[in-house]
């Protein structure tokens, strides 16, 4: 399955806000998507209700790390997933949470446990979205001192570099009036 704050991040970018397209419009797609990433077993469908609770999940994850990048922004209202239920499981590694539930809600329970291990590894504090507004691309910061902005300096940070300085240039050059 990969790392915990990659699966959040997997998780989140199932939406593509600039061009507006879900990996996950269907139960047929959601199911496709838990099962690539091994959250459910072969024999597991989603319905138009987990769709719907995958999508409440995606989106209160987008919010919480849109927070995690800027902390003087209005924190999402808290939010709760009932219907994912998580059990702790002593092993011999340590403990770990696992789905109280089988199928598709036992997939989105363990991405709510990879939130929780993301967490506890420290990680938590680094998975944010991008500030370019018209992409939200959910990443891991791995800068020294956790100050990254943008999913890519190349694509985003240029779009909004570029936008500041024609800004300034149209103020510099717009006539004052007396």
């Amino acid at each position: 399955m990969g790392n915990a704050a990659d699966l959040v991040c997997d998780f989140v970018n199932t939406y593509d806000v600039e061009s507006a397209t879900d990996s996950i419009p269907s139960p047929a797609a959601l199911t496709a998507w838990l099962g690539r990433h091994e959250l459910i077993g072969p024999a597991d469908t989603a319905d138009e209700t987990d769709v719907s609770a995958a999508v409440d999940l995606r989106e209160s994850l987008r919010a919480a790390l849109r927070h995690n990048h800027d902390r003087d922004q209005e924190a999402a209202p808290p939010r709760s997933f009932p219907d994912l239920a998580l059990r702790v499981v002593l092993t011999e590694a340590g403990p770990v949470l696992e789905p109280a539930a089988s199928g598709v809600p036992g997939g989105l329970a363990r991405i709510a446990a990879a939130v929780m291990e993301a967490h506890a590894e420290g990680m938590w504090p680094r998975l944010k979205v991008c500030t370019e507004s018209t992409c939200q691309w959910a990443f891991v910061d791995s800068s020294k001192n956790r100050s990254r902005s943008w999913c890519s300096m190349k694509v985003c940070g240029n779009r909004t570099k570029t936008r500041a300085y024609r800004a300034r240039r149209q103020t510099e050059t717009q006539p004052r009036h007396l």
